[in-house]
């Protein structure tokens, strides 16, 4: 069975996570069990205070267990939870050295997984890796894989699957609520009404009729 991808949520659950971490990795000692705060011996075991790198790349760790993450995001996670931009900057380098930080494989990914699980077009992959703090020549790369073809064949599939709601209302309805549809996933308006426009003349729809509403001009 193949394994979908989860991709982080908002931003207040990032921080929530990193708060987890923090909290988490701060009560444990030098052996790695809990300082339940009862005892001198046991916070003795405890050590130095944490320094803000050891503190940085706690909350990292635990941020990137399981879910990819934009060096952004993670900067941002660090900011809010204090960490000094210095320290945070060399735990982050170090990160991308060793490959927990690879913002272009995080934008590869999200458009594999965007595209063929949300049918996403390649306007709205790229409006959303902008607001993860993806690099505009990494986005251009990640998007450039999808082409046209590709995403008129996924507009398409998109159009098949919603078309037979769409039966019973008028041809105007129709036309506004399909041609909508692909604008919302961030289609072009040109490819969406042609698309649209295809599907409903397999159907049946007077392809006269339909270019009277002056919306199927190509």
């Amino acid at each position: 069975m193949t394994r979908r991808t989860e991709w982080p949520g908002s931003e207040d659950e990032i921080d929530s996570a990193a708060g987890d971490a923090e909290t988490r990795s701060g009560r444990r000692g030098r052996h790695g069990r809990e300082d339940s705060g009862g005892s001198s011996s046991s916070r003795a075991e405890s050590g130095p205070p944490r320094t803000p790198e050891e503190q940085a790349r706690a909350i990292c760790l635990r941020l990137l267990t399981g879910n990819p993450r934009t060096r952004k995001q993670l900067e941002d996670a660090l900011r809010r939870r204090g960490i000094p931009e210095e320290a945070a900057d060399e735990v982050l380098s170090r990160f991308e050295d060793v490959g927990l930080i690879d913002d272009a494989a995080f934008a590869d990914a999200w458009v594999e997984s965007r595209h063929h699980g949300r049918g996403l077009a390649r306007r709205a992959l790229a409006r959303e890796l902008r607001t993860k703090g993806v690099d505009s020549a990494l986005i251009d790369v990640a998007v450039g894989r999808l082409d046209s073809e590709q995403e008129e064949s996924t507009a398409r599939e998109l159009v098949d699957r919603k078309l037979r709601a769409t039966r019973g209302l008028d041809r105007e309805k129709r036309l506004r609520r399909l041609a909508g549809m692909l604008a919302r996933k961030g289609y072009p308006e040109g490819l969406a009404l042609r698309v649209v426009k295809q599907a409903l003349e397999e159907e049946g729809e007077d392809p006269d009729l339909l270019e009277q509403h002056g919306l199927l001009d190509s």
